[in-house]
């Protein structure tokens, strides 16, 4: 006679709301970290005297950090543990947020004290970049796509709320207030902290089917999907980055109407893209929708860069928005689908990617526009290279079909 020995149900789907909620807000504490600083560099110079130079090594240094956070996490958070990864990835936004507060006031060098927070902080957020995907994806249902599109519509909304919270602090209380702004952004790392301890985790791979770095590179698809990553995230970011200063260079719009026009209507119209999606998706076909969208990104940046008149542009550069906004949840949702069993290894990569895209695009358009007298025309002109290849790697019906 066999003795059954008994088992615990796994949660039903319903139980994992509080995971899902921790995500979105997970996502918006991310956007809290790569957006608020870039609005302060002015600041920055203004009240501590810090260099053009010092500036780059700020943005250089929240990048490479997130580099290599991809790497560390695709090795030892699957030994680790979710939970305890994400937690101290929230942990971390939230303390280097309050440290920003006060450490350039403390410290000898105020950049000493701006680039150590910066440094505390960009380690959470590139853990949250890593984690949240997989954990998301790992929830039980029957449209991971759809559920991968409205995750990242938060980080949308949460770049779209940043720039407009900025805005309307510094108007009522002045730009020195932005230490109780910073203090006030820690909350949203701190909450997601909570609900992250107390949120069930799912299972994202079974150790038996897991598969490997070493395995991964060997496959072809892995290699397609971080080229096609590689593009989305620098179409993304070259006209997010750039969208601001073209505003006020090259359009000759004031600083609150650039930031309002630029990066907060671009990042709103990326973020309705991606619940639209998430409300609509099952009607349409994810890989034609990427191919059609890195089409339409391709006209919306020539667009921006040569249209003759201002307004025009600022619209070109807001459907750029709606254009790249599902490029990347519909690039990892399939990827995630090719490879089922790629787990954390995966989706490091997949950030990995994504952050060297992020890198390489603004820093070509600055290249490019420098070597054309500074003009950030050509700088954006440049950049529909990025979709381009996105279009040609997605015209061809065989290419298409390695993608899902």
């Amino acid at each position: 006679m066999t003795t059954m020995t008994p088992t615990t149900p796994p949660p039903h789907p319903t139980s994992y709301r509080l995971t899902a909620y921790a995500c979105f807000n997970g996502y918006i504490a991310q956007a809290v970290v790569n957006t608020f600083l870039p609005l302060l560099f002015i600041t920055f110079t203004q009240t501590f005297g810090i260099s053009i130079e010092e500036l780059s090594i700020l943005i250089s240094a929240n990048f490479f950090l997130q580099l290599l956070v991809d790497i560390f996490a695709g090795r030892y958070v699957d030994r680790i543990g979710y939970k305890t990864s994400i937690v101290a990835a929230n942990a971390l936004c939230a303390t280097g947020l309050i440290m920003l507060s006060f450490m350039p006031f403390i410290m000898p060098s105020a950049f000493a004290g701006i680039i150590i927070s910066v440094v505390v902080y960009a380690v959470g957020g590139g853990l949250i970049e890593v984690l949240i995907s997989p954990i998301i994806e790992a929830i039980p249902s029957d449209n991971n796509d759809q559920m991968m599109s409205l995750l990242h519509s938060f980080y949308s909304w949460g770049q779209v709320g940043v720039v407009v919270v900025f805005v309307g602090f510094v108007a009522l209380f002045g730009a020195g207030s932005w230490p109780i702004l910073s203090l006030l952004f820690a909350l949203i790392p701190a909450v997601s902290l909570l609900m992250f301890a107390k949120a069930p985790m799912p299972s994202i791979v079974d150790d038996d089917n897991r598969i490997d770095f070493v395995e991964l590179l060997r496959r072809p698809a892995m290699w397609f999907f971080c080229l096609m990553l590689i593009c989305a995230a620098a179409a993304e970011l070259s006209m997010s980055q750039w969208s601001s200063a073209f505003a006020e260079a090259g359009l000759g719009v004031s600083k609150v109407v650039g930031d309002l026009a630029g990066p907060a209507a671009f990042a709103a119209m990326m973020g309705i893209s991606r619940i639209l999606y998430a409300r609509w998706g099952e009607r349409v076909d994810l890989r034609a929708l990427i191919h059609w969208s890195a089409t339409l990104c391709v006209v919306t940046y020539i667009v921006t860069a040569i249209a003759p008149m201002p307004a025009l542009s600022l619209l070109a550069c807001a459907l750029t928005g709606l254009t790249v906004g599902i490029m990347a949840p519909g690039l990892m949702s399939l990827g995630a689908q090719k490879i089922p069993n790629g787990g954390t290894p995966m989706f490091s990569l997949f950030s990995f990617s994504q952050d060297v895209g992020g890198t390489l695009g603004p820093l070509a358009v600055g290249a490019v526009a420098g070597a054309f007298g500074d003009s950030l025309h050509v700088g954006l002109l440049f950049a529909a290279v990025f979709p381009l290849i996105m279009f040609i790697a997605t015209v061809k019906k065989s290419v298409r079909h390695r993608m899902g």
